[in-house]
């Protein structure tokens, strides 16, 4: 069964992945990834560096390379670390500011990429595998009509296809994990232990967490880690009973429900504590007097730049001259349209298990929220640490290797 799993290749992964909508590194800004992400019903968008016009190719090949991806939740991080007098030059920046500096979280694999090379490339630190999707060829008519998909709202484009008929689609981490779900028996007796006794727990991220009171903003360098990580934040108030001082675990800050949010987020960010921050990115909506909140406080620090976002974004949703039917038509801008996969990610409560769930139970909790970790605390809701993906595939190539 083992030598059976480890036969597939990624192409069998690709069934039915639709081919990635893409913006350009050399020519997209800032504020054409935020009209992109609106327009998309995915929280993320590939970023791809592109040479169409042959000219450093002997055989007129398309040299494309995706060199990252984007969500909105790396555009509200950026956005809260300028003032107000740079926020408008702000959006004028190249997409490339977006992307994470330290490490690529993509990497491209061809579609013959064994299931185990796969396994290996995540657990060392990629989140997507890039794969080229097998077409067939297509008319040069047709060709030249379909190549370029042009986004309404912005100058930019995306690129469906690239030259020569490309197509490419990615592979994640949680396609891996419900690949491996259908041939869980391959791994017996590792799914109904204990993810305690299998030493899954990882501590190390339970460091990345922010206190329930302190402001938000001191939260934006643990969020954009955690996008690069994929994982999240947890949000965490005072101490449990007893000897050791260790923190309850009140909720999270999502990357995943930031993404479902839109750029004036970043509006909240730079004024609200964290545990209001929890309640203003959470649900359809932040309440309206969340949204006056923020308002007060951005008229208090003089952070003009972000006011006129707010009030712009807030204008644009068509919000009636009533007073009694404005703050509807206001909350209403805070969000935008995301798939249901992604809207059910947007929570900010925190998704938990103790040290005794079986590990099977914890895989099939995560993949039920759309999410690629789950918290783990004790009897007292104190925060312990986290079982991600990547710990799980990590035992599993482990345990794979044993049985050769």
């Amino acid at each position: 069964m083992a030598v059976t799993l480890l036969s597939h290749e990624v192409s069998d992964l690709c069934i039915g992945k639709p081919p990635l909508r893409c913006l350009s590194v050399v020519t997209a800004t800032v504020a054409d990834a935020i009209a992109a992400l609106k327009s998309s019903d995915e929280p993320f968008l590939s970023v791809w560096s592109c040479n169409h016009d042959g000219t450093n190719d002997d055989n007129n090949k398309c040299d494309c390379e995706c060199v990252g991806k984007i969500c909105m939740a790396d555009v509200i991080c950026y956005l809260t670390k300028h003032d107000s007098k740079s926020l408008s030059s702000a959006f004028d920046s190249s997409v490339s500011v977006l992307l994470p500096k330290s490490r690529s979280i993509v990497v491209h694999v061809q579609s013959s990429c064994k299931l185990i090379e796969a396994i290996d490339l995540i657990t060392g630190g990629v989140q997507n595998l890039i794969v080229p999707i097998q077409t067939k060829p297509i008319t040069k008519r047709r060709q030249s009509r379909n190549a370029v998909v042009s986004l309404t709202t912005t100058t930019a484009t995306t690129t469906t296809t690239h030259k020569n008929s490309s197509q490419f689609c990615w592979i994640t981490q949680e396609d891996i994990i419900r690949f491996l779900l259908d041939s869980i028996s391959v791994f017996s007796p590792l799914p109904s232990l204990s993810i305690s006794d299998l030493g899954v727990i990882n501590s190390t991220h339970a460091t990345l967490s922010v206190d329930y009171y302190s402001s938000a903003s001191s939260a934006v360098t643990a969020i954009s880690r955690a996008i690069a990580d994929n994982i999240s934040v947890a949000v965490v108030d005072g101490e449990c009973d007893g000897e050791d001082t260790r923190a309850v675990l009140i909720g999270e800050i999502s990357p995943m429900t930031l993404a479902c949010c839109d750029e004036s987020a970043a509006a909240a960010v730079a004024t609200l504590s964290a545990g209001d921050l929890m309640t203003y990115i959470d649900g359809s909506g932040p309440p309206e007097s969340l949204v006056r909140v923020v308002r007060n406080r951005l008229e208090e620090k003089g952070l003009v730049g972000l006011i006129s976002l707010v009030d712009s974004l807030s204008s644009s949703s068509g919000s009636s001259s009533s007073d009694e039917e404005a703050p509807v038509a206001r909350t209403k801008s805070y969000g935008r349209s995301v798939s249901s996969a992604a809207r059910m990610a947007r929570k900010s409560v925190a998704i938990v298990c103790n040290g005794k769930s079986s590990l099977m139970a914890v895989m099939i909790q995560a993949i039920a929220h759309r999410v690629s970790y789950v918290w783990v605390v004790d009897e007292d809701g104190c925060l312990v640490g986290m079982v991600t993906f990547v710990d799980i595939l990590k035992l599993f190539r482990g345990f794979l290797d044993d049985q050769n």
